[in-house]
């Protein structure tokens, strides 16, 4: 009887899953538990929907269970590989990928979770085979066919790039196909738009989260925050906790760390739920929002003393709107401090990275149109991108 009901349970509960209703199926999923300690599909499934609400640490703790109660299910080894790809551990990624596959091989889901973790650890060639497998797999997936372009995007191959991306464009609601026609707005093959969409930047930075500190400090030797603070004391703005400061597109608070000196009271900006969690731990701010950089400086007038945009205009294209915004958010004699990546000729241009580069004079004649004043100017090397150096200028501006 208790076998039954416990199935009966289980059933309810994937059932409302997959219907969103996530409090209640959690609450099915528990006591499916009860009845059945240790039941390995209630405990990855409760794993699936942690991963879903976007707490990591929970998920690989189920997902985890879930496996130790049959190491070599091809569902738990799918489930696991995946969670741990999200958490940004990518070799215990792979290699629970690569397990799940090797008894289900025909699982489109892992394929393209695989190519994906193989792609983010810098192994685009490799992650090609198990991309093409999925989309042969599941043609109409344009999830499949965007991860197959932006693979084919890193190892090189710009034509079928952009091939893949016009089929993710065919497939993909709105949202999606944002993503897609920005990716050939960067392989040359679209209009470039006046800014990234807000969604694939949200999507890039919650995946990028788990491993973006040791990635930048580490492997792109990532030094911006350090710099554009050496150049606000440089220009006079001197680090004596008295401001009420705005970082803008925080991420995990590296930037905080280095503005924190300035700021009577800080405050983080972020679209990322995932990269305000990593800031949030850091407890170097007063107060972070999630937020559009352009919709949330609309509502301000006036209130900081300083505003910093650390790495984040570069998924901007037309920066008059931040830089109005921008203006209006700082309190007469404030100061805004800002890292571009360095263009020419065009006013910006959307580079191979996904990423734009502005013209810093075209900048600064936008940012003295909204009444802002040069303070100091520095070209810098801002972070490594393939082995190489990606040069960029910091600016240090004065409100009227």
């Amino acid at each position: 009887m208790a076998q039954a009901s416990a199935d009966d349970l289980l059933a309810d509960a994937a059932s409302r899953h997959a219907r969103g209703e996530w409090a209640l199926a959690e609450r099915l999923y528990r006591r499916v538990l009860k009845l059945r300690p240790g039941d390995g599909n209630a405990l990855n499934l409760l794993s699936v929907l942690a991963r879903q609400r976007g707490d990591l640490p929970m998920a690989l703790a189920l997902s985890a269970q879930a496996l130790a109660t049959q190491p070599d299910s091809p569902v738990f080894l799918a489930s696991r590989g995946a969670t741990l790809a999200e958490a940004g551990q990518l070799d215990a990624a792979i290699a629970a990928l690569r397990a799940a596959l090797a008894r289900r091989p025909a699982d489109a889901t892992s394929l393209r979770n695989l190519g994906q973790a193989l792609c983010a650890q810098g192994q685009a060639p490799a992650a090609l085979a198990p991309l093409r497998q999925a989309v042969a797999l599941v043609p109409q997936s344009a999830e499949a066919w965007l991860a197959l372009a932006h693979a084919l995007r890193e190892a090189g191959d710009v034509a079928q790039a952009a091939e893949a991306a016009s089929r993710a464009v065919a497939l993909a609601p709105p949202a999606l196909a944002a993503q897609a026609h920005f990716l050939l707005a960067a392989l040359g093959a679209e209009a470039v738009p006046d800014r990234a969409p807000a969604d694939y930047v949200r999507d890039l930075f919650d995946q990028y989260a788990p491993r973006f500190d040791a990635d930048l400090e580490g492997r792109l030797g990532y030094r911006t925050p350090a710099l554009l603070a050496g150049l606000l004391q440089a220009a006079g703005i001197a680090a004596d906790g008295s401001r009420r400061v705005l970082d803008l597109g925080c991420g995990t608070g590296l930037s905080g760390l280095a503005l924190r000196p300035f700021a009577k009271r800080l405050e983080g900006l972020d679209l990322s739920p995932r990269m305000l969690a990593e800031a949030r731990a850091r407890g170097v701010y007063d107060a972070l929002h999630e937020a559009d950089l352009e919709d949330f400086l609309a509502r301000q007038r006036g209130g900081f003393g300083l505003v910093a945009a650390v790495d984040v205009l570069n998924y901007l294209g037309d920066l008059a709107p931040a830089l109005s915004g921008i203006a209006r958010a700082l309190a007469p004699g404030g100061a805004a401090a800002f890292s571009l990546e360095a263009g020419e000729g065009a006013p910006y241009a959307l580079g191979p990275g996904l990423r734009y580069r502005h013209d810093p004079a075209h900048v600064l004649a936008l940012a003295q149109a909204a009444g802002l004043a040069p303070l100091a100017r520095q070209d810098a090397a801002l972070r490594e991108e393939k082995g190489v150096p990606v040069a960029g200028v910091l600016l240090v501006l004065a409100a009227g």
